[in-house]
């Protein structure tokens, strides 16, 4: 069994050949793991499909002839030159693999680094795998890993504690001023992505948003997307009087927002202009309202990303040892039912013996006992350096190898159910 992951992601291909390969609907991802699993190489399967990556996942027995199934695929679906996608795809298998899925589950190789979205698209993926029946014992160890690994990632660095978004940034330093946002009016303007954003995490943070809007219909769409109240746009004076809180982000090449349209409140405002070209143009001491622009903001998004890339370093390190880990433990739940067996087959062989040569007449019955106890010692001192050498491998890789060995001497299916018994065959005391 071999761990396999093809991957296309932002560091390897452009916007318009990941949406090309993208598997958009849920639809699209069952089919697309049917036909996979369709392969007689290909044993499980999972395919992870988002904004800045397309990646499959699977455990097969043959790495090679499992490539070729997923190239085929995804030569098909996106009508890309195969050439092209063989050049630009990362291909992990064994150690790499791993490495590689704990590296995505712990944000690592995002696009921002730290972002904590990319967790629950991985587990989503997952279900979605599991529910249909492509993914089995063999993903299902490899998963349950790198979500324990992401975890320690997460509360053993600060990686995801500074916001890297301008947006994340905005609503982040407002809660700096303001303390908890539960019931604080708020106003957004705009119907841009960095107004649906800024929507999304004020909401999230229990404020009263309104959305304001030229195109009234956008506003209404954004807002029932993130319940929030709307307002028309020739409202845009009385509002931003009536908020505490006021963020925008238009595309208008003058300013909405002048001194003109400003009153005097008896309560502290704070706003934020993520427009470029800008949308406010005030004097902000004159109205005490404390103003920051996108620069301002830039900044402590540029800080916070030189401070996640130092804690990127510790988690690497965390990752490194989950990989380790991972294949250590495997390499024990397969080395384990085979060792058990061996001293199983000691114990039956001992009792038969020491059964044979006292039927024989060899050994007084009486000694029976003595006999059995000293013929599965004598076994179980010959088995203990091979049983020793079996655990302790130095490459958790060669396990199958030896598995596949060790089950073809013993005469044993590789899947056959190992006994539960114990290999003590003598009771306490005696």
């Amino acid at each position: 069994m071999h761990y396999l992951i093809i991957s296309f992601s932002h560091k390897n291909s452009t916007l318009a050949i990941r949406e090309k390969l993208a598997f958009v609907d849920e639809a699209k991802r069952i089919a697309g793991m049917r036909e996979l699993s369709d392969s007689s190489s290909v044993n499980e399967v999972m395919i992870l499909s988002t904004c800045n990556r397309i990646e499959i996942f699977c455990s097969c027995n043959d790495i090679e002839t499992a490539t070729e199934s997923i190239f085929s695929l995804l030569v098909k679906r996106s009508k890309l030159d195969s050439e092209e996608l063989r050049t630009r795809a990362d291909i992990f298998d064994a150690e790499g693999c791993i490495h590689h899925l704990f590296s995505v589950a712990s944000s690592l190789d995002s696009m921002v680094v730290g972002e904590t979205q990319i967790a629950g698209q991985l587990k989503d993926a997952f279900k979605l795998s599991q529910d249909n029946g492509f993914s089995g014992i063999k993903l299902s160890r490899a998963m349950s890993y790198a979500f324990k690994c992401a975890a320690e990632v997460r509360n053993a660095t600060n990686i995801s504690s500074k916001p890297v978004s301008v947006e994340s940034v905005a609503v982040a330093k407002v809660k700096d001023k303001v303390g908890d946002l539960s019931g604080k009016p708020a106003l957004v303007i705009g119907s841009g992505e960095m107004s649906v954003i800024t929507c999304k995490h004020l909401v999230a943070q229990g404020a009263k948003v309104t959305m304001i809007n030229r195109t009234y219909e956008k506003a209404e769409t954004i807002a029932a997307e993130c319940n929030a109240q709307v307002r028309p746009f020739d409202e845009l004076e009385d509002a931003i009087n009536e908020n505490e809180l006021l963020f925008t982000s238009t595309g208008s090449m003058s300013p909405i927002i002048t001194d003109g349209m400003i009153r005097s409140t008896r309560y502290n405002r704070f706003w934020f202009d993520m427009a470029v070209p800008r949308d406010i143009e005030c004097n902000p001491d004159r109205w005490g309202i404390e103003l920051f622009y996108v620069d301002d903001l830039k900044e402590i998004v540029c800080e916070n990303i030189a401070l996640r890339e130092d804690e990127a370093k510790l988690s690497f390190v965390i990752v490194s040892r989950h990989t380790i880990g991972f294949f250590e433990w495997l390499k024990t739940l397969s080395i384990e039912p085979l060792v058990k067996s061996m001293y199983e087959r000691a114990q039956e062989s001992a009792m038969r013996e020491s059964a044979r040569v006292i039927e024989k007449g060899f050994i007084p019955k009486e000694y029976e006992y003595a006999v059995q106890k000293a013929t599965f010692q004598a076994l179980k001192r010959f088995l203990h350096p091979f049983s020793n050498r079996m655990r302790d491998g130095s490459d958790p890789m060669q396990a199958d190898t030896l598995i596949k060995s060790m089950s073809f001497l013993m005469d044993k299916d590789e899947g056959e159910e190992m006994s539960q018994t114990s290999c003590k065959f003598y009771p306490k005391g005696k």
